[in-house]
């Protein structure tokens, strides 16, 4: 799998189980060239995602949320690491 299709994959996911107001996929990968993640084909993500999904939780239940959207990519060592920046539509000024 290409690391557009990764990507895209991803946003599929994201957008399908969060319904996100907004989602920026930034692909960190690049960043990690030589970490043994990296060797493995795993790709490195950092996730900036707006969704209504979010409004009340605290942050750890954010992010299971996002986890477990994407469970199956990680198992399967598609992602390697995910930095998640999960925001609330309420908390944008």
């Amino acid at each position: 799998m290409t690391t557009i299709d990764r990507e895209a994959r991803l946003r599929a996911i994201l957008e399908a189980e969060l319904a996100p107001d907004s989602l920026e996929i930034i692909d960190d990968s690049h960043l990690h060239a030589g970490h043994a993640g990296a060797a493995s084909g795993g790709s490195h993500y950092t996730v900036k995602i707006v969704s209504s999904r979010f409004e009340g939780l605290k942050l750890v239940m954010r992010h299971r949320l996002v986890y477990d959207a994407v469970h199956d990519m990680i198992n399967k060592v598609e992602i390697h690491a995910l930095a998640i920046n999960a925001i609330a539509p309420s908390e944008l000024s």
